[in-house]
């Protein structure tokens, strides 16, 4: 499922190709027909993403689209092709097009439906008008491990496996630690680097949680690693020998399990979490004694 920064830079990309401008809308599938019809010829007022979700204000109306795990929308030049496949939604202008492929939610919802998943949302690092302090405490005020509130939507929105693990690992902490333990401080400081490490997720449009000085050691430790295959660390671009350049300075222990940790050499763990495979070192991540679990 993509990571937040991807849906603003999703949201971004489609207010500047269609922002302030009208519209033609379809679904050549036909399982969006009445909603592409009361789109059709709405000027696109606002495209905004708010954790996975984005909603997009054209005329008096609010889309709702959840890409889910096999969602897409890329914008491409016009003329638009005759479309090809399960195309649930095309936006279309004289010069663009975006074609909606496999999204979990493609629906019409006005403003109270709009609030009302908003509001099922948490903070979300990406906005200006997140609030950084409702997430400590929500936080802080439970005893669910660290690492599954992470990835739940209503106590941060967002934040998907990949910077959930880098995160943890860059402050030390293991994600089976209770909420209740973590300092008030670090979970600041936790919010604080997923906003820097977000914005520049947006800017480059892949995941980069290693720090430049660790660049070359950490490439040195998986000079005989496989590429990735995982598009929010390689970005768009297929090129194989451009994939393992981007995997080198992609994660510290996201897709490296039983490579060696860069800070204690130990082999990088993983497990099933929630039905999400979950990397974290061991030793450099060991929880508080108070609520350590044996792993």
């Amino acid at each position: 499922m993509p990571e937040g920064h991807t849906l603003h830079r999703m949201a971004a990309t489609l207010q500047r190709s269609f922002g302030g401008r009208p519209v033609r809308a379809s679904s050549p599938q036909g399982r969006f027909e009445s909603g592409a019809r009361l789109l059709d010829r709405g000027t696109l007022d606002r495209a905004e993403a708010f954790g996975k979700h984005l909603f997009l204000d054209v005329g008096d109306q609010v889309l709702h689209v959840h890409l889910g795990l096999y969602g897409t929308w890329p914008v491409s030049p016009a003329p638009a092709p005759l479309p090809v496949g399960a195309v649930r939604l095309r936006l279309a202008s004289e010069q663009w097009y975006a074609d909606l492929r496999g999204p979990t939610a493609c629906d019409l919802v006005g403003d109270d439906g709009r609030d009302a998943i908003v509001a099922r949302l948490g903070p979300d690092p990406l906005r200006p008008d997140a609030d950084r302090e409702r997430f400590v405490a929500r936080v802080r005020g439970s005893r669910s491990i660290v690492g599954a509130m992470l990835m739940d939507q209503s106590v941060i929105a967002g934040v998907g496996n990949i910077y959930r693990a880098e995160v943890l690992f860059r402050h030390r902490i293991s994600p089976y630690a209770e909420g209740r333990a973590v300092s008030a401080a670090k979970l600041r400081a936790v919010w604080d680097d997923l906003v820097v490490l977000m914005q520049d997720g947006v800017r480059r449009g892949r995941i980069v949680t290693v720090d430049p000085a660790d660049v070359d050691a950490l490439a040195a430790l998986d000079v005989d690693r496989p590429a990735s295959d995982d598009p929010d660390l390689d970005g768009d671009d297929d090129s194989l020998a451009m994939r393992r350049r981007r995997r080198s300075t992609g994660a510290y222990v996201y897709g490296r399990a039983g490579r060696p940790c860069l800070r204690c050499g130990r082999a990088v763990r993983m497990a099933e979490l929630q039905g999400r495979r979950l990397y974290w070192c061991g030793y450099c991540q060991r929880p508080p004694r108070s609520t350590r679990v044996s792993r």
